[in-house]
């Protein structure tokens, strides 16, 4: 068990979000994780969830670690990493009922964040959702210092990263026949945003 990759804010985070998700995602069958990381939501949100079929994604470098969790895990309805990179994706359509991504709208660049919008709206059947979890600006703002410290820090390491407003993030999933249905606030500064897959004459 020790030598398993271990993120902390991983394991603080996780029952927050399995709040929402339980209640978001009872009538969802299957899901996409993107950016699966160290597997650690993967296996925990399906240990909870066990209508659930999960299937992680990364890229290469981190499916050792996913493999590490899901191996000892011993859970039947999560599935091994596929290799995902949101900039060059080709997921097959309408495939699953709901996506879900744990901080990585801000350590992508906004062009990948945009590609990731547009990989989500292709894979999602009609009336999926996309849950998005993350620190978020609202009206161009700051929810917290924290947050405006830690975009600095995020801006400085490499300038296309950063905290995204969230009504860009909406922009994004209009032009991807997505409608946000939910914001919760969660602890530590986060928030977890649904969208909506809509019909495509309703879009």
């Amino acid at each position: 068990m020790s030598d398993k990759a271990f993120a902390g804010s991983a394991a603080r985070n996780a029952g927050p979000i399995l709040a929402v998700l339980q209640e978001e995602l009872r009538h969802s069958s299957s899901v996409l994780e993107i950016g699966s990381g160290t597997g650690q939501h993967a296996v925990c949100f399906a240990a909870a969830m066990p209508h659930l079929r999960w299937q992680t994604s990364d890229r290469e470098e981190n499916h050792a670690a996913i493999d590490a969790w899901i191996g000892d895990s011993g859970l039947e309805n999560i599935r091994r990493p596929l290799l995902l990179d949101v900039r060059n994706a080709t997921l097959e359509s309408d495939q699953y009922d709901a996506v879900f991504s744990s901080n990585t709208a801000h350590i992508m660049s906004f062009a990948a964040v945009r590609e990731m919008f547009a990989v989500v709206g292709r894979t999602l059947k009609e009336a999926g959702l996309f849950c998005l979890y993350g620190p978020f600006l609202i009206d161009g703002e700051f929810t917290t210092p924290s947050n405006r410290r830690f975009d600095a820090s995020l801006r400085a390491r490499d300038p296309s990263m950063g905290i995204r407003d969230l009504a860009t993030l909406d922009e994004l999933g209009a032009t991807n026949g997505l409608r946000r249905s939910a914001l919760y606030a969660l602890p530590a500064n986060n928030m977890l945003a649904v969208w909506r897959k809509c019909a495509a004459d309703s879009a």
